[in-house]
């Protein structure tokens, strides 16, 4: 699988953790995030991933800043998004099982490395169980087509 991540300033380190951890299960990685501590905008790290999964260039994406609120905010805010934040396993599984999230976020700020890999792996591993859960995913994105 191709999954395009993406981070901010606070989580250079984490990134680098989870991009081992996505490459020695087999997947390839595309880095969209920054490399540097400096202080940045994670809403552009939030867009290119988002644009990438949008646009078929990633499979999935997973996106890390200090919370993993305000990077998913604005993924979300690309249309075809389901940006999920999460802070433990269960609720990634669910997401992808149930809302079939295509892009996993969480903070560094948060989680540590080892959570964090578990965290993925749950959602990694988690397919998309369709069903009345479709219908409901449907709604949801009906919304973006919506004009108020």
């Amino acid at each position: 699988m191709k999954i395009g991540i993406g981070n901010d300033h606070t989580s250079v380190d984490m990134k680098w953790e989870m991009v081992a951890y996505l490459e020695s299960l087999g997947h390839e990685v595309v880095n969209y995030g920054t490399d540097t501590r400096e202080s940045c905008d994670y809403p552009m790290y939030g867009k290119k991933v988002a644009c990438a999964v949008r646009d078929g260039v990633a499979d999935r994406g997973i996106l890390i800043c200090g919370t993993g609120v305000g990077i998913s905010l604005a993924a979300n805010k690309v249309k075809g998004i389901r940006a999920v934040v999460c802070s433990e396993p269960y609720s990634a599984k669910l997401s992808k099982e149930h809302n079939d999230t295509n892009i996993l976020a969480f903070g560094s700020r948060v989680v540590g490395t080892e959570l964090a890999k578990m965290i993925v792996g749950a959602w990694l591993d988690a397919e998309f169980e369709g069903g009345r859960h479709k219908r409901r995913v449907d709604m949801i994105m009906a919304i973006e087509t919506e004009r108020e």
